[in-house]
C-alpha cells in the first residue's frame, strides 16, 4: 500500500445582504486522520480533484460578504471569530471557521474561502474559489426584502461578474475548465421557513399547507441549480435543511421562559419532509443536465444526532448557544458586551441560531466520508 496523501487534523474540543450590493459548538482533544488517500498497485480510493470551490447560500456558509452590504445581519464584531486564526471577527456567524473553510482545507485549496465582495480579493483567490453566500438569504426572494441580504438571484449576478474576472485572468477556455471542475456548495432554505412561515407567517397566508411552500422553495432551488449549470457549473452539493426545531431561538420563541428546552418536533418533521422531496428531486435534475453531478448533502441527521447524543461529540450543551443566554442572541445582539461561555467546543451552538466551529468540524467529517468521496474524480 502506498500512502499518497495524509492530512492530520487535531480537533480541540473547543465548539451581502441587500439588493444594492457594492460591487467595485467536547471532550478531550480528538486526534484523527482525515483524507488519507491510500493506494495499491491496482488502483486507488481517492477523493475527486476539484479545480476550485464556489459557495452559495446563507449564514451557514457566508464567509464575510455581509460585511460589505447594508444589512442588519452582520457578525463582523466580537465575540464572533473568537476562535478563528488571529481571533478576529471576519463576518462568519460562528466562533471560528465554517464548512466552506474546512472543505477547502481538506481538498487542498487553502485554509479559508474568501468572500467575493472582499476588496482584497486576489487573482489566486479567483482561481481557487470564493464565497457568494449572504447571511439572511434564502430561495424565496421575499426573505431578503426586510433584511437587506443578498438574494440568491443576485448571488448569481455576482457569479457572472466573477466569471468575467476569471476569464480575464486565465482565458475563456481555461475558465470553462475551472468552472466545470469546481466544487459548488449550495446551502439555503432555513431563513425562508423561519422568517416567512414560522416566526413571521407572511407566506403562511399564501401557502396554507407547508408542503406547498416546500414545493415553492424547491422550484426556486431547481431554477437556481439550472442557472449555475448554464453558467458552467457541473459538480454541486445541495444541502438539505437542518433540524430547525432544535435551534435555541425557535425553542424559546415557542416556549418562552418556561424552561422547556425540547426540540419542536413539528418543525423538525417539516424539515424532514422537505429534505425527502429534495433528495428525490436531484437525481432527475442531474439526468436533465448532461455532464453534471448534483448530490444531496444531508446535514439533518448529524446535527440531530448531536442533540440526542451530545456526549458522543464532547458537547455539554446542545440547547443553548455559547453567546449570552444562548437562546436569543445572534448578530448584533451577540456583541463585545455580551458574556460568552468559557469553552465553545463544548457547545453545539455558538449563538441562538448558528452552530459552533466544533459542530461544523463534525459535520465536515461526515460530509467528507458520505458526500465528497461520491463525486467522480476529474
Amino acid at each position: 500500500m502506498k500512502l499518497l496523501e495524509t492530512t492530520v487534523l487535531l480537533f480541540s474540543i473547543n465548539t451581502k445582504q441587500s439588493h444594492h450590493v457594492n460591487q467595485s459548538t467536547m471532550a478531550p482533544a480528538l486526534l484523527f486522520l482525515t483524507l488519507a488517500t491510500i493506494c495499491n498497485l491496482s488502483g486507488a480510493a481517492t477523493l475527486p480533484k476539484f479545480s476550485s470551490i464556489l459557495i452559495f447560500g446563507d449564514s451557514t456558509v457566508d464567509t464575510g460578504n455581509n460585511n460589505y452590504v447594508k444589512t442588519m445581519f452582520r457578525s463582523d464584531h466580537p465575540p464572533y471569530g473568537r476562535d478563528f486564526p488571529g481571533h478576529i471577527p471576519t463576518g462568519r456567524f460562528s466562533n471560528g471557521k465554517l464548512i466552506p473553510d474546512f472543505a477547502a482545507s481538506i481538498l487542498g485549496m487553502g485554509d479559508t474561502v474568501p468572500p467575493v465582495l472582499s476588496p482584497g480579493l486576489t487573482d489566486d483567490d479567483i482561481r481557487t474559489g470564493v464565497c457568494f453566500a449572504s447571511a439572511g438569504s434564502g430561495y424565496d426572494d421575499m426573505t431578503t426584502v426586510a433584511s437587506g441580504a443578498i438574494p440568491m438571484y443576485e448571488q448569481l449576478e455576482l457569479f457572472k461578474n466573477y466569471i468575467t474576472r476569471l476569464k480575464g485572468i486565465v482565458g475563456e477556455e481555461e475558465a470553462k475548465k475551472i468552472l466545470g471542475r469546481a466544487f459548488i456548495i449550495v446551502s439555503s432554505g432555513t431563513n425562508d421557513l423561519i422568517y416567512n412561515y414560522y416566526d413571521i407567517p407572511t407566506r403562511r397566508y399564501q401557502f396554507n399547507i407547508i408542503s406547498d411552500y416546500h414545493d415553492f422553495l424547491l422550484s426556486s432551488l431547481q431554477n437556481f441549480v439550472k442557472e449555475l449549470y448554464n453558467l458552467g457549473g457541473r459538480l454541486m452539493a445541495i444541502a438539505g435543511l437542518p433540524p430547525i426545531g432544535c435551534l435555541p431561538l425557535q425553542i424559546v420563541t415557542r416556549y418562552g421562559s418556561s424552561g422547556n428546552l425540547a426540540c419542536l418536533e413539528d418543525q423538525n418533521s417539516d424539515c424532514q419532509a422537505y429534505n425527502k422531496k429534495l433528495k428525490q428531486l436531484l437525481p432527475p435534475l442531474q439526468s436533465s443536465l448532461p455532464g453534471s453531478r448534483i448530490l444531496y448533502a444531508d446535514i439533518y441527521d448529524t446535527l440531530s444526532d448531536m442533540v440526542s447524543q451530545p456526549q458522543k461529540y464532547g458537547f455539554v450543551e446542545t440547547h443553548k448557544g455559547c453567546c449570552g443566554t444562548g437562546v436569543v442572541e445572534a448578530g448584533s445582539t451577540c456583541n463585545k458586551a455580551t458574556p460568552t461561555c468559557g469553552n465553545a467546543s463544548q457547545f453545539m451552538f455558538w449563538d441562538a441560531i448558528h452552530p459552533s466551529e466544533s459542530a461544523y468540524k463534525f459535520l465536515i467529517e461526515y460530509l467528507e466520508k458520505k458526500l465528497i468521496s461520491r463525486f467522480n474524480p476529474i
